[in-house]
């Protein structure tokens, strides 16, 4: 008994990656790590086991049990009074974040970090070689990524196979093989686009034969664009060495090889199919779904203001968050049809009175300046960092009061870029720039609230003048940003 209360509760942090040896496994750490604590007087119980297995300690986003640790750590009184690693590289891979959460722990929260199997000098000399073991971490991992990325490039060059099979081809013995239903539809895509069909018809037509996409989901018309530019079915293999992820956009290093597969098309369909997409990129804007006569007229430019997604109409009368709906919001920001379009029309007359605040965004390139781009990239930014905020207190890894002072700074950052981008556009009250567009304003309202006016109509008139607007359900807000249209 009296030995039971001289000892120590300890948790024990254990990580595997997948480049990891056999040493390296959970039963090897933790066994090492039960033997350190039977000698050193902790109590390991099993509750306080956290086990990331096939996960890189390059960052902490993806490592649910080490961010589980952490919060649990946080509580008060303290539940353990050690986090026992089998190595410091366990614990992290990169320098920043390991500074960070050790100096949590140590200074605010009094819990050690021991490595069981490094055993450290006295108090200045083991921050030096605490120092080093992290530094040495670091450029283990950044190395071992450099070596794996120059064997990849290698063998992409040779025209090996190193990713995923692409809709159309399964991989047997490391190579690829048709897939005999597959091939016939992207066959079928290709003759389909070249004889006129957009990607967003082909997308829908592919959805309603019941195809779908390796992944199980729908088609959507990016899916299909990504087929018709994939030269894997030419027979070629494309690789990016600098791993860019943008579909639809080819990396000036990407690395084309002649693959050991059978093509499905031939070079001159391909070639075809790629000076078509060209010239519809030239005719169309950039990421603008065609019209459709089921589509109503806010479809496309109503968002959410918690993650941006559009609210998809969903019938017979409402609009909810597309981002909500498959599984990618937290925010459930839903609204009837009627509320939705009263509020769009109760926004507009408010902005028509005089000295009324708008919110433009630039859509001429006479106006777009250099200040300009580099601010609404510090706009979006701060709008990125807001959310990773947001999303990092309700998981528990930031408290209310840290939280609240962080929240406080970036809104106030975010007030003055805006105020920055405002003064830049110029537009000020009583200007004939103003009036031109509030005229234009007028007529827009009036349109959209005549019942004898088409959908269409209604569409292209409101597009003129608004480039989105934001939805927040928690405040009953809508928030309108304008274009400004092409005035002389």
């Amino acid at each position: 008994e009296s030995m039971e209360s001289t000892e120590k509760l300890a948790a024990a942090y254990i990580r595997v990656s997948t480049e990891d040896q056999v040493e390296y496994s959970p039963d090897a750490q933790l066994r090492e790590i039960r033997r350190y604590a039977l000698q050193n007087g902790y109590c390991l119980l099993d509750q306080f086991v956290f086990i990331d297995e096939g996960i890189s300690g390059k960052s902490t986003e993806k490592r649910n049990a080490f961010n589980r640790m952490i919060n649990l750590a946080k509580q008060k009184p303290k539940p353990f009074e050690a986090i026992l690693l089998w190595k410091f590289s366990r614990f992290a891979r990169n320098r920043e974040d390991s500074i960070v959460y050790k100096s949590m722990l140590r200074r605010q929260l009094g819990i050690e970090v021991v490595s069981v199997s490094e055993p450290l000098g006295d108090e200045k000399m083991g921050i030096l070689m605490e120092a080093m073991i992290e530094a040495m971490d670091e450029y283990y991992s950044i190395n071992l990524a450099e070596e794996v990325r120059r064997g990849m490039t290698e063998k992409a060059r040779r025209g090996g196979l190193q990713c995923a099979p692409a809709f159309g081809y399964q991989v047997q013995d490391h190579q690829l093989v048709p897939v005999s239903h597959e091939a016939d539809l992207v066959q079928h895509i290709f003759r389909k686009f070249l004889s006129g069909e957009s990607c967003y018809a082909i997308a829908r037509w592919l959805n309603e034969i019941g195809a779908r996409t390796h992944r199980g989901n729908l088609f959507e018309s990016r899916a299909v664009e990504y087929i018709l530019k994939n030269p894997v079915y030419m027979g070629m293999l494309r690789w990016t060495p600098s791993g860019g992820r943008q579909r639809g956009k080819i990396s000036q290093d990407a690395i084309l090889s002649k693959g050991m597969h059978p093509p499905l098309i031939s070079p001159d369909i391909w070639e075809q199919a790629q000076s078509r997409m060209a010239e519809l990129k030239q005719q169309t804007k950039p990421r603008e779904r065609p019209y459709t006569p089921q589509k109503d007229w806010l479809s496309g430019l109503v968002r959410c203001a918690q993650c941006g997604r559009a609210l998809v109409h969903v019938q017979p009368h409402y609009w909810k968050c597309n981002g909500y709906v498959k599984g990618l919001c937290h925010y459930s920001q839903h609204i009837s049809d009627k509320k939705l379009k009263g509020m769009l029309f109760s926004c507009l007359a408010h902005d028509l009175g005089p000295g009324a605040p708008l919110s433009y965004e630039l859509n001429t390139a006479q106006h777009e300046t250099k200040e300009a781009v580099v601010l609404q990239h510090q706009y979006r930014e701060i709008q990125n960092r807001l959310s990773r905020l947001r999303q990092a207190y309700l998981d528990g890894i930031e408290e209310m009061e840290s939280y609240a002072v962080c929240k406080r700074q970036l809104e106030k950052q975010c007030v003055s870029v805006k105020q920055r981008l405002q003064a830049i556009n110029n537009i000020q009250p009583g200007t004939s720039i103003e009036k031109e567009i509030n005229t234009y304003l007028s007529q827009c309202l009036a349109l959209l609230q005549a019942p004898q006016i088409g959908t269409e109509r209604k569409r292209r008139a409101l597009r003129q003048i608004l480039r989105c607007c934001a939805y927040d359900k928690s405040q009953n807000t809508l928030s309108l940003t304008y274009r400004l249209p092409s005035i002389s």
